[in-house]
């Protein structure tokens, strides 16, 4: 049975360079949706819509009544559409190509229902009044969103062959190590904002949003150790590469994410001792989605993969001659 996707590829055959630009325009939607759910944080807008999914119990759509809230959060839904429609064209472009990418193409559909399971999660968000645990949960979703944003990006830049390894196995091992640092860095940073400033809502008189109930300075200053181990391991990984004569190309991406390392973290204390204003917990949210990215390149860097060989065809037997 033919289905669509399979009519469409035998009219359209994008490029190499066409996928990996979709792969890519997937991968910036996945950061803007974590900054538009940011946003919505900041300006305290989690319950402009009062409900899920309606906006209201009555209406689609948010109403005069609610004001600039219920705009805010109407239109971090509306552009969940926007980003299921660059996943769509990333993952049509991979099944289209010539050859399939059949890897490229479960990665398209993994991120489809990581943002099917993500509305799920924003909406649990809505009818828990904010409960904390699950507003994180929500970012959590939305950084294992960008994690497969990035793998699909990366991959559509290689063949689809065997990887091979350019360095040593416990160099490989490191990388993933420094993976891990940043991404418990991410995690607590989660926490650190739940216990913090930006409920998300003021909620009502009655029903007052909650917060993490852990102390927020001890949730800081953990946070900050663990950044403190991230920055020190990417030193680290930096002299380890730097002696082992690792690719240019990772080289590179660990210079990147000592970088944005560093800034984070200029960002975040000058954030704690100015009672973490909005703009710049927005702009942190930005620099944490661009800090995971950054470490998780790292380990593409020290592979290859070729395209896998064509196969050959086995000549059919010659009829016997006498």
């Amino acid at each position: 049975m033919r289905t669509p996707s399979s009519l469409l590829a035998d009219r359209w055959h994008p490029t190499a360079e066409t996928v990996r630009r979709a792969a890519l325009a997937a991968l910036v939607m996945s950061v803007v949706i974590v900054l538009t759910g940011g946003a919505v944080r900041l300006t305290a807008s989690g319950l402009g819509c009062t409900t899920w999914p309606r906006c209201t119990g009555e209406s689609l759509t948010p109403t005069p009544a609610m004001g600039l809230h219920g705009v805010i959060e109407f239109t971090n839904r509306m552009l969940t559409y926007v980003l299921c429609a660059a996943i769509a064209w990333a993952t049509l472009a991979a099944r289209c190509a010539t050859p399939w990418r059949r890897g490229l193409t479960r990665l398209g559909w993994a991120q489809f229902w990581l943002v099917v399971s993500n509305a799920v999660i924003g909406g649990a968000t809505v009818l828990t009044h904010l409960n904390p645990y699950v507003v994180a949960l929500h970012m959590v979703a939305a950084m294992a969103l960008v994690w497969v944003a990035v793998l699909m990006w990366e991959r559509s830049k290689e063949g689809d062959g065997a990887p091979r390894a350019l360095v040593a196995e416990p160099i490989l091992k490191l990388s993933r190590v420094l993976v891990l640092v940043v991404g418990l860095l991410v995690l607590a940073g989660t926490l650190v904002t739940g216990a913090g400033h930006h409920p998300g809502s003021s909620g009502t008189m009655d029903k007052p949003v909650r917060r993490i109930m852990l102390d927020y300075d001890r949730l800081a200053q953990a946070h900050a150790d663990l950044a403190f181990v991230a920055v020190g391991l990417t030193i680290a990984v930096i002299f380890v590469f730097a002696a082992v004569k690792a690719p240019r190309a990772a080289r590179a991406r660990v210079r990147d994410l000592m970088a944005v390392l560093l800034l984070q973290g200029l960002l975040g204390f000058v954030q704690y001792f100015t009672d973490a204003p909005e703009v710049m917990v927005g702009v942190h949210m930005l620099g944490a989605a661009l800090t995971w990215i950054a470490a998780l390149r790292i380990p593409f860097a020290l592979r290859t993969r070729a395209d896998e060989p064509a196969a050959v065809p086995v000549p059919a037997p010659q009829a016997a001659t006498v």
